[in-house]
């Protein structure tokens, strides 16, 4: 038998950093994220033993880049859990599944909050509240509003991975020192802002508050942005762009840009020109899924998703 397991990664929109433990549990955090096609996949092999010798063989990964801020990490563990324990995790809440990651991480003294697991688990656009628990809400947006933000989104990874670890000590050192909690409480106010306004097809807002959020990441740590990072930001606007962030925790890994339609051609080819690497994305409305075959060569989907 093969399981073949896959669950999306995902850009987090607005509002990242306040799903993280230290804001979360004293203010409560907010995040918009969207899912997009690019996917973590793993698959458990289990051989008749009549007529192979290996037994149980699990085996993951993903083509995107590592630490490339797109939650890929967590991902990997939400793939990695639904595999190994699949005859739990079958009929079990997705919230289980993300939740189960998270804890999974936090045990081996990975530094990091939640929204990765649940974007993985949970697939679409979701506005998720943090405090004690974390509430999925599916965002409504309208099929062209997310057309255009598709046309004109354009991903590029740096060229650096980011060490997610490092960042974070020194924002949360700047946070018990009260230096950075403004900038935090501003984040989790531009997630709000930022679900209105996709839910109102107000695109012109959303690309006001892409350049906001990023405004108020930098203010969390100097090294939150790097060189390369500024560079490619003024690539970016050089050409076309009008809006844009990092992904993630930053100091790295992948940045969002807000295009001029008639530009997102000419800001692609320049970035791929300055050492970025453009990387093209639809979003997906589906999480995590999983297919089955009984034969290592012919495959036999039967579609299930988790519910």
């Amino acid at each position: 038998m093969i399981l073949t397991v896959k669950a999306p990664v995902r850009i987090d929109l607005a509002g990242g950093w306040t799903d993280i433990e230290p804001f979360a549990r004293t203010e409560g955090g907010a995040v918009l994220n969207a899912t997009i096609d690019r996917y973590v996949e793993g698959s458990l092999v289990i051989s008749d033993k009549e007529r192979d010798d290996s037994g149980i063989m699990v085996s993951y990964g993903s083509d995107l880049p590592a630490g490339c801020g797109l939650g890929t990490s967590s991902a990997m563990n939400v793939v990695l859990l639904a595999l190994i324990r699949h005859d739990t995790f079958f009929h079990a809440e997705k919230s289980v599944i993300a939740e189960s990651a998270f804890q999974l991480e936090k045990s081996l003294g990975i530094k990091g909050g939640k929204q990765d697991q649940y974007a993985a688990a949970y697939g679409g656009f979701n506005f998720m509240r943090f405090t004690d628990k974390v509430d999925v809400e599916r965002v409504n947006i309208k099929p062209e509003t997310i057309a255009m933000l598709e046309r004109r989104l354009v991903l590029c990874y740096s060229g650096k991975s980011r060490l997610s670890g490092d960042i974070h000590d020194k924002v949360w050192n700047r946070f018990m020192n009260n230096e950075n909690r403004e900038a935090f409480r501003e984040l989790k106010g531009t997630a709000f802002l930022t679900r209105d306004a996709l839910q109102e097809d107000d695109i012109d807002t959303f690309s006001d508050l892409l350049a906001r959020n990023w405004s108020y990441q930098k203010q969390l740590h100097s090294e939150v942005t790097t060189d390369k990072t500024e560079e490619l930001f003024k690539v970016a606007m050089n050409n076309g762009a009008i809006s844009g962030k990092a992904c993630g925790a930053g100091g790295g890994g992948c940045l969002l840009f807000y295009c001029h339609e008639n530009s997102v051609e000419r800001v692609q080819t320049a970035l791929n020109a300055s050492g970025g690497k453009v990387l093209p994305f639809k979003f997906t409305d589906t999480g995590l899924t999983w297919t089955e075959s009984d034969n290592g060569h012919i495959s036999i989907p039967r579609g299930r998703t988790f519910p």
